[in-house]
């Protein structure tokens, strides 16, 4: 018999708010989208530009594989990751590896742990599902570590137990904004060195935080000699729109980096060379760019987190980097009892009117996204579907 044979598995969240919003649409229902995770329009010109060049470029090395490594730019990985640190210069006792962007590594990270690992714990609950679905897909049980307003979204370490093998963790975090800091990193780093714990953090967000207490997972871990750890970074949002060209780069210790390189080796034939060097031109000589790009969003954060609270949404955490905003699900809209995030997002999105505004649910949450939406120039429609909303908690 011709089935499907891979496991059961629920609706594919984003899938379900698309064909949502379909519905709305054909009802004549005018959208406002701040469910959309990608900034608008192009990368920087600066990108651009560099990124050209080297597609014209007549040296083999540019066009060819790159595999583990980066012919075509030299030393790409450690440039790219010394790039993002604030407060630190890394040692020799690290190891890197260019990357074609951190989701289709996130499969690997646990694959590289070993085939018998028992449980790795993530970041998911709130959070974007990929690292959950890899487990899943691979038969690994997942412990979705609690996040919540009560520790700022900083899991507690006495949640882990001793079956935990890896911890794949997401700071700054989507989608509550939350950003881990020195002291809580210089104590999970303890507990995870001390306990036999891998741990890789997602730092997509890294360039896009707001204030100083932002700290990554680089910038402590190699404090820790006998920890094994890896942190991404992404050029996806760093550049402005740099969705689609696939550039990033891994550091971690020589293990665990080694590790994934055997599996990525095997499995991958590496990033595309020019957009790498259009990317890490924009990094290393457009700050400028960057630093815009990051305080546009926390304006628009700012303004949106204004109109929210004042039409009566509850803030789950002050957003400190990122372009997203997560609030707590109200409990009556529109003059009715709404049982879960996912029913509040879909009457917003259906509008009770003409205008209807779209956001992710993340029960008991939802999270309402500034990277395409310019706010304020729809600031009063924003007001005026909340205000037709009449939320309460």
């Amino acid at each position: 018999m011709r089935e499907s044979r891979l496991p059961l598995g629920g609706t594919n969240l984003f899938q379900e708010i698309k064909a949502k919003q379909a519905e709305a649409l054909n009802k004549g229902v005018r959208l406002i989208k701040l469910s959309i995770g990608q900034p608008s329009g192009p990368a920087f010109g600066s990108a651009r530009l560099a990124a050209s060049d080297a597609v014209m470029s007549g040296q083999e090395s540019m066009h060819e594989y790159q595999d583990n490594g980066s012919p075509g730019v030299p030393d790409f990985a450690k440039k790219f990751v010394a790039g993002h640190l604030r407060h630190r210069v890394l040692g020799d006792d690290v190891d890197y590896l260019p990357i074609s962007g951190i989701k289709p590594m996130l499969g690997l990270i646990p694959l590289a742990c070993g085939a018998g690992l028992d449980v790795v714990a993530t970041t998911t609950r709130p959070g974007y599902p990929t690292p959950r679905d890899w487990c899943h897909y691979l038969d690994m049980e997942v412990l979705e570590l609690a996040t919540n307003p009560e520790n700022m979204f900083l899991f507690d370490k006495k949640d882990l137990y001793s079956a935990v093998g890896l911890i794949m963790m997401n700071y700054p975090h989507n989608p509550s904004g939350a950003v881990a800091t020195g002291e809580w990193l210089l104590q999970l780093c303890e507990y995870c060195a001390e306990h036999n714990i891998r741990l890789f953090n997602d730092a997509a967000y890294a360039a896009l935080s707001y204030g100083p207490d932002s700290c990554l997972l680089s910038e402590v871990a190699p404090s820790f000699p006998n920890l094994s750890w890896a942190e991404a970074f992404s050029a996806s949002k760093l550049i402005g729109n740099g969705t689609g060209w696939r550039v990033g780069a891994m550091v971690g210790s020589p293990d665990f980096i080694g590790d994934i390189k055997t599996i990525k080796g095997n499995t991958d034939s590496g990033f595309v060379a020019p957009m790498a060097a259009g990317a890490l031109c924009a990094l290393e000589h457009d700050q400028v760019s960057i630093s815009q790009v990051a305080e546009l969003y926390k304006r628009r954060a700012t303004l949106l987190c204004k109109i929210l609270l004042d039409a009566g949404m509850h803030l789950a955490l002050e957003p400190r980097a990122g372009f997203f905003t997560l609030w707590q699900a109200p409990k009556r809209a529109f003059g009715k009892e709404v049982k879960d995030a996912r029913e509040f997002n879909f009457a917003m999105i259906e509008g009770d009117g003409k205008v209807g505004v779209v956001g992710v649910h993340f029960h008991p949450y939802i999270r309402y996204a500034v990277a395409s939406a310019d706010v304020e120039v729809i600031a009063d429609d924003i007001k005026a579907a909340f205000a037709k909303a009449e939320v309460s908690y």
